[in-house]
């Protein structure tokens, strides 16, 4: 695997040899081993009244340590175009020192935009507000995903309307680490606008609507852009120069050379992790 760090308009600006890149991945999922970890399954974050699909769809799982306490948390929204997909944790994720709460959302058709956005923000600002009682921190808090699920992340914690539903502020949230997520307003969400795939839209449904300065550190990491589905690197190269313009202090992009799109996840993860540390040893 080769990674280009915020190569924006050329494939060679940084060139890491697969040995370099496996040591420096192999720190970033250091673990004990002995370490124990246990599931809670099937949560319902929502409240209220509530439809049946509501509460079929608006469950997430907690994997934490035992033992532990003030440990960091990734929130995982799994991919599937906002129509399909159910939520897991990533096997890279499992005994890394770090809880994962994956999460499932309510799907299109049954339901249609701004509803995947609504169900994520209630998701997060559940992590947010219980977390502590499985022993991790509510401050180091990271939400994550792959496709549809990295729109979520992006589009949860660049418009902070989405939480200030639910009393918290987006800025709470540690890191923003979304897998080959749209920049551009979803392909789902403009279909159901009668809008085609390859017409482009940016508007309040598009994560780059919502750049700016104060938004929490942002890892943006695509695969090959040759490879991926359409554009999907050059809408994060934008999202990457937009968020320069604005003077954002923290954001960075990886390509992943070699890796389409649905392969991209698997050596994503260990950047994930690398990020995390980094940003809590800089607190």
């Amino acid at each position: 695997m080769v990674c280009n760090k915020k190569n924006i308009f050329s494939r060679s600006v940084v060139a890491v040899s697969a040995m370099a890149l496996a040591c420096s991945l192999a720190k970033a999922q250091e673990v004990n081993p002995s370490a124990q970890y246990k599931t809670v399954d099937n949560i319902l974050y929502r409240e209220g009244k509530l439809t049946e699909y509501m509460q079929e769809r608006c469950r997430l799982d907690v994997y934490h340590p035992v033992g532990k306490e003030g440990y960091p948390t990734i929130v995982w929204f799994h991919g599937g175009g906002l129509k399909a997909g159910n939520r897991s944790v990533p096997e890279a994720l499992k005994k890394k020192g770090v809880a994962v709460v994956s999460v499932n959302y309510r799907l299109h058709p049954k339901v249609k935009s701004p509803v995947y956005i609504e169900d994520a923000a209630a998701a997060v600002a559940w992590t947010i507000k219980n977390i502590a009682k499985y022993g991790g921190s509510p401050s180091r808090i990271f939400v994550s995903g792959h496709s549809a699920g990295g729109y979520l992340t992006s589009m949860v914690g660049l418009d902070k309307r989405w939480l200030a539903r639910h009393d918290v502020d987006a800025n709470q949230i540690a890191g923003l680490i979304p897998y080959s997520g749209h920049t551009i307003t979803h392909f789902t969400v403009r279909s159901e606008r009668g809008i085609d795939g390859k017409q482009p839209i940016l508007d309040d449904m598009a994560p780059l609507y919502h750049v700016r300065k104060d938004c929490p550190p942002l890892l943006l990491i695509t695969g090959d852009r040759e490879l991926e589905m359409l554009g999907r690197y050059e809408e994060n190269a934008y999202m990457w120069r937009m968020m320069q313009v604005v003077g954002h202090p923290d954001t960075t992009i990886f390509e992943l050379d070699g890796y389409n799109h649905g392969q991209m996840a698997g050596p994503a993860h260990p950047l994930l992790l690398r990020f995390i540390r980094r940003i809590l040893s800089s607190k």
